[in-house]
């Protein structure tokens, strides 16, 4: 992994602690400090992971959140995507911490250090099996992009927002914020309405993406959607 990546993600990790200690007015938080230490590792080790077995894949989730061959519509979710998650986690920790509205069972809490991780490792399966696992919504035409049907892509045709709705369970569990959890419907609903926008662009990208969708029936849950 390049010096400068390292430094990024340090970065990132520092400015997202400050949407969870801030809110909560204690950094001596001890569930604060256990999502970060996961989150840390988490994304450390998946960088090195792909460092290398897939440095084209790691150089295009490096790249920034708004880009210009990004579906412009997406562009918009992003932002979007952007603010609502750093407001969800804010919005957490002062339900969690600085106002103790929530009063979550430590085995909860345990669950979500187990769902965080894991949801971390089924992301890397991901990324094991489709090397084109953009951020964005873009038909990579540089790349040589075609349909990927193995591995989880046949139990469902998005097992990266499969993946991501693990750890976002984990992390009010983890927290300690019943409210968390109780926003966390509209979080799924607004992944959703991006699967529905993705898988569009791949229909109109990618010529075999029609196949697969028949033989692979559904989205994010088998025999639910």
């Amino acid at each position: 992994m390049k010096l400068w990546m390292f430094g990024y993600i340090a970065l990132w990790l520092a400015f997202t602690s400050l949407f969870l200690f801030v809110p909560a007015g204690d950094w001596r938080w001890p569930s604060g400090w256990a999502f970060m230490a996961e989150f840390s590792i988490a994304s450390y080790a998946a960088t090195l992971w792909l460092a290398a077995a897939d440095p084209e894949l790691l150089a295009e989730r490096m790249k920034p959140p708004i880009q210009r061959d990004q579906k412009p519509w997406d562009r918009l979710f992003m932002l979007a995507a952007m603010i609502v998650f750093y407001g969800w986690m804010a919005f957490m920790a002062l339900d969690a911490r600085r106002f103790a509205w929530s009063h979550m069972p430590v085995a909860l809490h345990s669950l979500g250090a187990v769902l965080v991780p894991l949801g971390f490792l089924m992301v890397c399966r991901v990324f094991k099996e489709n090397s084109f696992a953009a951020p964005v919504v873009k038909i990579q035409q540089d790349r040589g992009q075609r349909v990927i049907s193995t591995g989880p892509y046949g139990l469902v045709r998005h097992p990266m927002y499969a993946s991501a709705i693990v750890y976002l369970i984990g992390m009010p569990l983890l927290l300690g914020s019943w409210w968390g959890l109780a926003v966390l419907p509209f979080l799924i609903a607004g992944l959703s309405v991006r699967v529905i926008g993705e898988e569009r662009a791949l229909r109109e990208g990618l010529e075999a993406y029609g196949d697969y969708a028949k033989r692979v029936r559904y989205r994010l849950l088998p025999h639910v959607w």
